[in-house]
């Protein structure tokens, strides 16, 4: 039976600003991403140059992520928000500027440019840590507890359908605008984005006036996922889903040397599991899950893993693209099922260093398996680490889903 509950959330005004904001925000992470992977393998040619990406991400967004949650727990959310959002413009701007100056000014060689993006991204990654759970942990305080699945549906929707955008537009601007180009666009829609933060509430922290030690603060969130064993069974089987099965790491490399496609194809090709993704959340969210979400979720991550065994061996565009929009269409399932055990379970006074928490083993596991794709491709070769990730990640769903019983027989 078709529902449009989740849609109702729209209809408060603060939630609408916030899911606009959000999506250019998306939009230009993803663009991003998509530039910084097609900059360093061209400057490169070496595909664990592409792995070093996600690692000089993941390192300080790990490293920073249970702080993060804290200060998230105890700031004005509103304040944070922007005061993230312009620090990642201005950290992008200095890479704008050095795609711009890099070799005709400054007369950088290749592997000089290389070093500066890695340390740029570096500096993202902690905005990242920050950025990350922010904007899930408002919106429990926007809508009430009967509209959270709805608007955890709608903030899925939001993120997946600028991801397709983000990646099919990175491809397209780098083939017209060149990187530099595309790079400032990129900092005009985070600029765009900081406008629709600017007309949300604010939104103090419960525990002002209460003196809270960071050390403890962070024991108390690690605590809580711990004995939660659905938030920790649903968060243990995608971080090993999306560490091993990051074939669209490697997209750069089929684009280029196997498919052959160019930027353009490149583009539509790195945008594949999104659409398939974006295609799954608005079906859900007309006809929601109704029982059996913890089977449903282990099945959808062992089909994921089943597409990209098949996008590993296949040699033809279209094959590739189709296999990529399937196993986004199982990847956005578990997304929208983890997402919604993870709001329902968490207290708002904790909620900060629960998604912190959610984070690592998530947003920073994507970046984590871009590096795990890119040294298994330099000692396995390209096809067969992605076969190979494909495959951990099917043995990954099909052992949690005989050690974890309680993810299995779960239902919201």
């Amino acid at each position: 039976m078709i529902s449009f509950e989740p849609l109702r959330t729209l209809r408060i005004a603060e939630f609408r600003n916030m899911m606009t904001g959000r999506f250019f925000l998306v939009l230009a992470f993803r663009m991003m991403a998509t530039t910084m992977g097609w900059w360093i393998y061209q400057l490169t040619r070496d595909p664990f140059a592409i792995g070093l990406i996600g690692l000089s991400e993941v390192i300080p967004a790990v490293s920073s992520a249970l702080y993060a949650g804290h200060v998230i727990d105890n700031t004005e959310k509103r304040k944070l928000l922007l005061l993230c959002n312009y620090a990642y413009v201005f950290l992008i701007g200095l890479l704008a500027a050095m795609a711009y100056l890099g070799h005709d000014y400054l007369q950088l060689t290749h592997k000089q440019l290389s070093y500066y993006i890695y340390g740029t991204i570096f500096f993202t990654g902690i905005c990242r840590a920050f950025l990350g759970p922010l904007i899930p942990a408002m919106i429990p305080k926007i809508v009430s507890r009967e509209q959270l699945p709805g608007a955890v549906t709608v903030n899925q929707a939001t993120f997946l359908t600028s991801s397709v955008f983000g990646h099919a537009l990175g491809g397209f601007l780098i083939h017209w605008i060149d990187i530099s180009g595309t790079l400032m666009v990129i900092v005009g829609l985070m600029m765009f984005a900081s406008i629709f933060f600017w007309q949300l509430n604010l939104h103090p922290s419960e525990r002002i006036g209460k003196k809270v030690k960071l050390k403890e603060s962070i024991r108390e969130g690690v605590a809580y996922i711990y004995k939660t064993k659905e938030i920790l069974g649903a968060l243990t089987l995608d971080l090993f889903a999306v560490l091993f099965g990051g074939a669209v790491a490697m997209i750069p490399v089929y684009a280029t040397d196997i498919l052959k496609v160019g930027s353009e194809g490149f583009g539509l090709l790195n945008a594949a599991s999104d659409i398939g993704a974006m295609c799954i959340i608005i079906a859900l969210t007309l006809i929601p899950l109704k029982k059996n979400q913890g089977k449903i979720l282990i099945a959808a991550v062992a089909g994921f893993g089943l597409c990209i065994i098949g996008f590993g061996l296949s040699q033809l565009y279209w094959l590739s693209f189709g296999l990529l929009v399937i196993s986004g269409m199982l990847d956005g399932i578990s997304v929208v099922i983890r997402g919604t055990i993870v709001q329902l379970k968490t207290p708002d006074h904790i909620r900060g260093r629960v998604l912190s928490v959610n984070s690592i083993f998530i947003t920073s596991s994507n970046e984590l398996g871009q590096f795990e794709s890119g040294v298994a491709a330099k000692f396995l070769g390209v096809v067969r680490s992605v076969v190979f990730g494909g495959t951990l990640t099917l043995l990954t769903a099909v052992s949690v889903g005989i050690f974890a019983p309680k993810l299995r027989k779960m239902n919201y």
